[in-house]
């Protein structure tokens, strides 16, 4: 192996992206290549590791495991490449720039309408979004592919460096004909009945409403793990049961009425938005903006589409949220 003579940053980048798809055909389709390229350049990249990156599984390619070493020191090097690159646009201040930002998927329902608004004011800064479950988020800040993320707990595996940004509120949420749509402070016995229907194992959201149970010492009489909180609501709204679910994912069916909050003792159960970067990490200008940008914010924006919802005693602010029952 002779890297520094033989290895090129583009071999590099085909093969991140080749990874991340477990696909030729795709990956040089979003390089702008074509497959034989793809190939022929991969051909070249395992040629100088002296070990195969790929193997065949079916119709597909996986990695081995020289692959799956090579992946996390490569989007490492290109992360420190992508730093280098910001340190010296840096020089031109915080007026341009290119900044990646990563969100879990729960997080994506309210973080386009505060781009769309810092993007007014900043047309030379390019905020590019990823979405990921926390797990990748993190792998994504250490291998440097991401500036920020947006996550709902304390990154405490890893040395980070954490602000709060806004007020996560956890509500139960069920059909408009449900029974207990409209009662008030019921106890969690009374849904001793209901199918719960939870996020996958792992997920933030399914460890709030795991918790909920403890708390309550309430056992499912039957639940049901769906993959996303889209097919959760659609699920809900179906009649299939009822869901703990974050309130900042449901500002179009509470507006529509085609969901109801229950006023279950203990809700809104509340969690915190966080804002984290690798203690490590030396901000650039425009990174740095738009950090304070969301710090500033975001409380305000969650505030505004949601405030029809709360009491008027805890509106602005979005520090204490509570659900009101939307047929009250």
């Amino acid at each position: 192996m002779n890297f520094v003579r033989n290895l090129t940053l583009r071999q590099l980048q085909i093969f991140v992206v080749a990874a991340r798809h477990l696909s030729y055909a795709r990956a040089a389709e979003e390089l702008h290549l074509t497959p034989p390229a793809v190939s022929m350049q991969l051909k070249q990249l395992e040629d100088n590791v002296g070990l195969p990156l790929f193997e065949r599984l079916g119709r597909g390619v996986g990695l081995t495991g020289a692959g799956e070493l090579l992946v996390h020191h490569a989007l490492r090097i290109l992360g420190e490449i992508k730093d280098a690159e910001a340190s010296l646009q840096a020089l031109t201040g915080a007026e341009s720039g290119q900044i990646t930002v990563g969100l879990v998927s729960t997080a994506k329902y309210f973080m386009p309408r505060l781009l769309a608004k810092f993007a007014q004011a900043n047309p030379g800064i390019d905020v590019q979004f990823t979405v990921g479950n926390r797990a990748s988020l993190l792998q994504k800040l250490q291998d440097k592919t991401i500036d920020l993320a947006v996550m709902g707990r304390l990154p405490q595996e890893i040395d980070a460096h954490t602000e709060p940004l806004a007020s996560h509120p956890y509500v139960l949420i069920a059909p408009p004909d449900h029974p207990l749509v409209g009662a008030k402070g019921f106890e969690m016995h009374e849904l001793r009945t209901d199918t719960f229907l939870l996020r996958e194992d792992g997920s933030g959201s399914r460890r709030v409403a795991e918790d909920m149970f403890k708390h309550h010492l309430f056992i499912p009489g039957r639940s049901l793990s769906l993959g996303s909180n889209e097919t959760i609501k659609q699920a809900v709204m179906a009649g299939m049961g009822v869901s703990l679910i974050s309130l900042h994912t449901l500002s179009l069916e509470l507006r529509t009425g085609a969901l109801k909050c229950l006023d279950l003792q203990g809700t809104p159960i509340e969690r915190t938005w966080y804002i984290t970067h690798m203690a490590t990490k030396r901000l650039m200008p425009a990174t740095a903006k738009f950090r304070n940008f969301l710090l500033n914010e975001t409380v305000y924006a969650l505030s505004e589409e949601f405030d029809s919802y709360l009491p008027p005693q805890r509106r602005r602010g979005n520090q204490h949220i509570a659900c009101i029952p939307l047929n009250d």
